[in-house]
């Protein structure tokens, strides 16, 4: 464990004096159906989000409305702190308060980042609180290259992005809250008697578009994310670091117009962008100032965990993106399995394999047997009858140091019959592993 520490700091130490970011130029168009890269350049480079960060301050309040942790009328007060932010605000007085829903529209339409820092502080205890569970959740929809420090955008060094993390949130947004995600289209609302109008001028002029967010500040550039939907087509497009308002929105323009004919058509938008290396930097936890590349962090993640080779499709890691009860997952490459030591006493319960019983799936990789057991008790509550009768296990494993715990469900009589019940858990935004059983 100790030569585990050493190498997590060194980790650490070598990412925070190797990494930096710019206003450089970068752009991405995702087709959100099929998660096909249709244009870029430079996706993968560091910058700051500028208010492209509130694209994920609201999707953090989506996601806590819908956990019944709050209301769209629930007060939202301002502290000193938040009051204090600098414009683009709404100049709400320190005491003062207003509704969740007023301050997505803010947010939204207005770029506030007053009302953003007071959201920060509603949901986290304080801003930097928040930034850290935005962070997390930044790992678990798979943007692996973003870390956040505040809730606006507001500059800050150490606050990256890219324009593929920003193009993943974007898809998220429409994905896990299509309803809610329509008030980005929103032109202007009513705050306090007085009509408060946005700048995402782009939108209003572009045939399809309906959002998403804007963002400047002197050490980002200009920042754009744009939604369109056209003839069945749906795409993400991201530009940053733009040099004006005006040469960011054209460059947004000729990004469409030259590429979203590639898009695949239909009613579908891509399921997750989550990867078993994102489930690995989230076990680091969000200590890490700043974000690795993604080959740096698959070599780091890959060495300290002793795996060999990255995961395909035929050795993909499983975990469970959306269990949501605050477990740590480990992404463990099956490749590696063999050489691992496994600890038959450490298993939570022993299925009963017999001959008849050939198949069985793993849905995900704890860092204790409690919590892998957990996911799988939400995982049957969720999906039901495919998974009702059948055994569920936990096995320990070490490697290099690490231990982690396979969760498992064992019994089913078919490979058939275990991919239905994959393809359930998929739908249930789980991801599943589907294996022969070891008697």
């Amino acid at each position: 464990m100790s030569k585990l520490l050493i190498a997590l700091s060194f980790f650490v130490a070598i990412l925070s004096l190797s990494t930096t970011a710019q206003a450089g130029s970068a752009q991405l168009l995702l087709d959100a159906r099929t998660g096909e890269v249709l244009a870029s350049e430079n996706p993968d480079e560091l910058n700051h989000p500028a208010s492209l960060t509130k694209m994920m301050s609201v999707y953090m309040v989506f996601d806590a409305i819908r956990a019944g942790k709050l209301s769209w009328d629930s007060p939202v007060p301002f502290s000193k702190h938040a009051a204090s932010r600098p414009p683009t605000k709404l100049f709400v007085k320190a005491g003062d308060s207003i509704t969740v829903r007023e301050a997505v529209l803010a947010m939204i339409v207005k770029s506030a980042n007053d009302a953003s820092a007071a959201i920060g502080e509603k949901l986290g205890g304080s801003e930097e609180g928040f930034a850290a569970l935005m962070t997390r959740k930044a790992r678990q929809l798979g943007m692996m290259n973003t870390t956040f420090f505040n809730a606006s955008g507001l500059p800050h060094d150490q606050q990256f992005t890219t324009a593929r993390d920003m193009s993943t949130l974007g898809v998220a947004l429409m994905r896990d809250f299509p309803k809610e995600y329509e008030l980005f289209a929103t032109k202007s609302f009513k705050f306090r008697g007085k009509t408060i109008s946005g700048h995402n001028n782009l939108m209003y002029r572009y045939k399809g578009m309906d959002g998403i967010k804007t963002g400047y500040t002197n050490a980002s550039g200009f920042n754009l994310v744009s939604a369109v939907e056209h003839d069945g087509r749906r795409v993400i497009g991201v530009v940053m670091g733009g040099r004006t308002a005006a040469s960011r929105d054209k460059i947004m323009e000729r990004l469409i117009d030259a590429n979203i004919r590639k898009a695949s058509t239909g009613s579908q938008l891509l399921v997750s962008r989550s990867t078993g290396v994102q489930m690995d930097l989230a076990r680091l936890g969000d200590d890490i100032p700043v974000p690795a590349s993604r080959q740096s962090a698959l070599a780091a993640v890959q060495g300290m965990a002793g795996a060999t080779g990255t995961a395909t499709d035929a050795t993909a890691s499983a975990y469970a993106p959306s269990a949501g009860n605050g477990a740590e997952l480990v992404a463990e490459p099956l490749q590696a399995a063999a050489t691992a030591q496994i600890d038959p006493q450490h298993t939570a319960s022993t299925p009963s394999m017999s001959a008849e019983r050939k198949w069985q799936i793993q849905i995900a990789a704890a860092t204790s047997a409690q919590a892998a057991m957990d996911l799988l008790s939400q995982a049957r509550q969720k999906v039901g009858s495919p998974l009702e009768n059948l055994d569920t296990y936990t096995e320990m494993v070490t490697r290099n140091g690490v231990t982690f715990y396979r969760a498992r469900f064992t019994g089913f009589e078919t490979k058939e019959e275990a991919r239905i019940a994959c393809d359930k858990l998929v739908r249930q935004r789980y991801d599943c592993v589907l294996m022969p059983a070891r008697g």
